[in-house]
């Protein structure tokens, strides 16, 4: 099984393209069922990464990040180069999608993905707003293609 995880915030311009790519791939799913392909919209909820990931051979996350590098570059990173185990703490609100990769792996051992790929587009804008740069929605649009062409080839 290969579960597709789109994360961000919808009301943040370019934090939502994780969101959106996750939304465009549910609607090609539509037209191109693969049994073996669940894609989740997990907005900003690292909890439900850890479960919705739980039981699949393969992960994709996608998310947007803000490191200062060139609006709308690509990042596809290993997963294990970015879990990180959480600091103690009572608030889940912090508990991201790279410590739910950790706590994944810890928790549900072989039941967890131990293939893990993300997606990172740097933002252009992450202020208030519903649409994304023009620079963020064109690397959307080449994430999509790339992660469509990857599910085809599965089938």
């Amino acid at each position: 099984m290969l579960t597709i995880i789109g994360c961000g915030n919808l009301n943040r311009s370019d934090d939502a393209v994780g969101v959106k790519i996750a939304q465009r791939l549910q609607n090609f799913l539509t037209t191109n069922p693969c049994p073996d392909v669940q894609i989740f919209d997990c907005g900003t909820a690292g909890m439900e990464v850890m479960f919705q990931a739980r039981g699949s051979q393969e992960l994709i996350i996608i998310d947007a990040s803000a490191t200062n590098s060139e609006p709308g570059t690509i990042f596809k990173v290993p997963g294990k180069e970015l879990e990180a185990l959480p600091e103690p703490s009572y608030n889940l609100h912090n508990f991201r999608w790279d410590h739910a990769l950790a706590a994944g792996h810890k928790i549900f051992e072989d039941h967890f993905p131990n293939q893990v790929t993300v997606y990172l587009i740097e933002a252009a804008n992450l202020d208030f707003g519903w649409e994304l740069s023009p620079i963020v929605q064109n690397s959307a649009n080449i994430v999509f293609t790339e992660i469509t062409i990857a599910i085809l080839n599965n089938l």
